[in-house]
């Protein structure tokens, strides 16, 4: 695999709502809140059940931010822009997908109905890319022998694996005092403890866990909160600030300690040196992160549905990006130019604004949301209700039931 392949490609979107209308792992079915939801204003002031706009427009800016970062990669070994930009972005994205993802699983426990849910909106479709990306491999790089494995999670793929595992210990994080604080702990101990190997890529998952925890314990008027005008005005020079330190290090600071795949040790530094950098990214991360919550709309607009699938545009963006790379289309000449950068950049948001359209997501259904229906033994609740409600269908409009069955229930 080229070196510029390694550290970008670590990185997802939060799994949106699915087409056929099951909602993301502990995300709240419209018209059944759950406590703390956040709701929309209608026309007339009132609020309404639905999902709040600011949270899919949230997700589908930030899988553009994925989508660009990606096709910057190719211009870091060339350009201290394109670097700085890269730096920049990646100190936040991922955090505040983590973070939104963390919110919306606030009501996860280990229940049948969740637990179906989750295997079947998370697991699943981390089996089904991690063999379409192992074919795709063979195929594109010529690389026949290359292995399927599901234990160690191939470019995107971790990000499903995390969540997976973030998710089943949701219910721990919700018993605890102080859940914050212990999973930073854990981030720290994960970051100078090089045996923590790369077997689903628990690193990763354990150095972004605090982001997750800290989505689970904020609540809807803490998100309010960051979208003040005092915060929005506040985030314009902190952001220009930091990208300027990103301009600053670009050229001098190892952009794999944003990846969170390795320990300090591995990166060359003493451990202590590693627990240091892991709570100064935390902070910085979480810095950047409001500042970007801060400047998403809150209201409805022309891609607020797109947020809905977020997870196509993350997965199959992948496919484009990995054979952009292996078939050479960088090294046309006019890519390597600053206004080839623009270009591609303008092409990368395109293309995966328009994998998150509903066609795309009708015609990718079977792969990106698999039906696991038979994996599951029938839910005897959930028959229950349904016999009851084609009971409730026989009884005739007015109210009176038939004769038999009504004169049978009094003898």
């Amino acid at each position: 695999m080229p070196p510029t392949m390694q550290g970008p490609h670590a990185y997802g979107p939060l799994p949106p709502e699915n087409g056929r209308g099951q909602q993301e792992p502990g995300e709240r079915r419209p018209g059944r809140p759950e406590p703390g939801d956040v709701r929309e204003r209608g026309p007339g002031g009132a609020r309404e059940p639905g999902r709040d706009p600011f949270f899919d427009n949230a997700k589908y800016l930030a899988v553009v931010l994925v989508a660009c970062a990606h096709s910057w990669e190719p211009y870091l070994s060339d350009s201290r822009v394109a670097t700085a930009l890269y730096l920049f972005v990646y100190a936040f994205h991922m955090p505040a997908f983590i973070v939104v993802s963390g919110h919306f699983s606030r009501g996860f426990d280990l229940g049948p109905r969740r637990a179906r849910r989750l295997l079947a909106g998370v697991l699943a479709p981390y089996v089904v890319f991690e063999c379409a990306y192992a074919l795709f491999r063979r195929w594109a790089h010529d690389d026949p022998t290359y292995p399927v494995s599901l234990t160690d999670p191939y470019f995107l793929d971790w990000f499903l694996v995390a969540l997976f595992v973030w998710r089943l210990t949701t219910p721990v994080w919700r018993t605890l005092r102080w859940p914050l604080p212990v999973a930073l702990a854990l981030a720290v101990l994960a970051e100078v403890t090089p045996d923590v190997g790369p077997d689903l890529d628990l690193q990763r998952v354990l150095q972004f866990l605090p982001f997750f925890v800290l989505g689970l314990v904020l609540e809807p008027r803490h998100f309010a909160r960051v979208r003040r005008p005092v915060v929005r005005r506040a985030a314009v020079p902190v952001a220009a600030a930091a990208l300027a330190c990103a301009y600053w290090a670009a050229p001098r600071m190892n952009h794999a300690w944003l990846y969170h795949r390795d320990s300090g040790q591995e990166l060359g530094v003493p451990a202590a040196y590693g627990a240091a950098m892991a709570l100064g990214l935390f902070c910085c991360s979480l810095v950047l992160t409001v500042c970007f919550l801060a400047w998403v709309p809150g209201r409805r607009t022309w891609f607020t549905v797109l947020g809905g699938g977020t997870l196509y545009g993350f997965l199959l963006h992948g496919f484009l990006v990995k054979g952009s790379l292996w078939w050479g289309w960088y090294d046309m000449g006019w890519p390597r130019t600053p206004f080839g950068m623009v270009v591609v950049t303008l092409v990368a948001g395109a293309v995966v604004t328009a994998l998150c359209t509903a066609p795309v997501r009708r015609a990718f259904r079977c792969v990106v949301e698999p039906r696991v229906d038979w994996l599951f033994r029938p839910d005897p609740v959930a028959q229950a209700r349904r016999r009851v409600r084609a009971d409730d269908a026989e009884v005739p409009t007015g109210g009176r039931e038939p004769a038999g069955r009504g004169a049978g229930r009094a003898g």
